[in-house]
């Protein structure tokens, strides 16, 4: 078994913090509305947000799985991390044993962020990564510019 990750870095002019409650914290939230052709719908299912708690998100057909379930493994409100990992779904037994993102937004000086993306991974035996890193990232940079437009759409949303 072999681990593996990819990272990138996704520049923002909204500010650290609305852009971490809104893309990452309350994502299940607005996935729904923000992206419905990918994300059909999305709810916390344990907990209250804390770490611990588990979300799940279903997809539509434009994703090559049906359901996500993913857990919060650690959260820093003050230094705008977190860390979470896919416990269920997506391609956990078909091709990967595990897999989780660590996500940290830093301030700019211009007044916008950047989010730092850290995704690791292993692999299940004999199963081999290609073209799924590009559309990760590409899904990944989706999310944070989908959020990204609702919030300078809407000034005091996560304000």
């Amino acid at each position: 078994m072999s681990s593996s990750g990819w990272s990138c870095e996704i520049e923002s002019p909204v500010p650290a913090a609305r852009l971490f409650k809104a893309a990452v914290l309350d994502w299940h939230n607005l996935a729904p509305k923000l992206v419905p052709e990918i994300v059909v719908s999305a709810a916390s299912i344990e907990g209250d947000g804390g770490v611990g708690s588990m979300r799940q998100f279903q997809f539509s057909s434009a994703m090559p799985f049906s359901y996500a379930k993913e857990r919060l493994d650690f959260v820093d409100h003050d230094k705008l991390e977190c860390k979470q990992s896919l416990v269920e779904g997506g391609d956990i037994g078909t091709k990967i044993e595990s897999a989780s993102s660590h996500f940290k937004f830093e301030p700019t000086s211009n007044g916008g962020c950047v989010c730092k993306v850290v995704a690791s991974y292993k692999l299940l035996p004999g199963v081999e990564v290609k073209d799924e890193i590009t559309k990760a990232k590409e899904t990944m940079m989706g999310i944070f510019k989908a959020a990204e437009a609702y919030l300078l759409a809407n000034p005091t949303a996560y304000a």
